[in-house]
């Protein structure tokens, strides 16, 4: 005979409720090509590999307004430029990780809001993880307008891994070393 109680001895189905997939299926790196965004690739690419899942790297080419620049620099060179750098530095990553058998794509945006340019191309591109790097190539923007992780962190809406990275101190004595082959 049970010892439950007479409310507890029939059989209760539980409803079906819906499970969110927690097994990333395109990860979203933004890049800046700092060592700590290196860094932050790194782990996405251990992720991709361990949960087969497509990886999206993505870099930001900041927007500045005429008066940054010099004037000997016209802003549509200064684009022309850094977006070949910035794809020439992608083509070397995409040869070194072709062998591990990723799906790897590569966006290149520009922007004055990197923050927002990271949103719009995590739901175009449709990404459900993000890996991003609190360190990134610093200056006054940061300072005054707060860092872009930061941002980040409070608009997506996706899982996000935040990689803390060491900040360059005293002790580095600017002989922080080059990342590994891609930049």
């Amino acid at each position: 005979m049970s010892r439950a109680p007479p409310r507890l001895q029939k059989e209760i189905e539980v409803p079906e409720t819906p499970v969110l997939n927690s097994i990333p299926t395109r990860i979203l790196v933004p890049v800046d090509f700092s060592a700590s965004s290196h860094e932050a690739l790194e782990m996405a690419v251990d992720l991709a590999a361990h949960f087969h899942a497509g990886l999206v790297l993505l870099h930001v080419i900041p927007m500045f307004t005429s008066s940054t620049l010099p004037d000997f620099v016209s802003e549509s060179k200064f684009l022309e430029e850094t977006r070949k750098r910035a794809e020439g530095l992608f083509a070397a990553a995409r040869e070194d990780l072709d062998g591990r058998g990723l799906d790897l794509s590569t966006v290149v945006e520009e922007g004055n809001d990197v923050a927002s340019n990271i949103m719009e191309v995590a739901n175009r591109e449709q990404v459900d993880f993000l890996v991003i790097s609190t360190h990134g190539l610093t200056g006054w923007r940061p300072a005054v307008f707060g860092s872009i992780a930061e941002k980040v962190i409070r608009l997506v809406d996706c899982p996000l891994l935040l990689l803390r990275s060491r900040k360059k101190g005293a002790d580095d004595k600017g002989t922080e070393s080059t990342p590994e082959k891609w930049w």
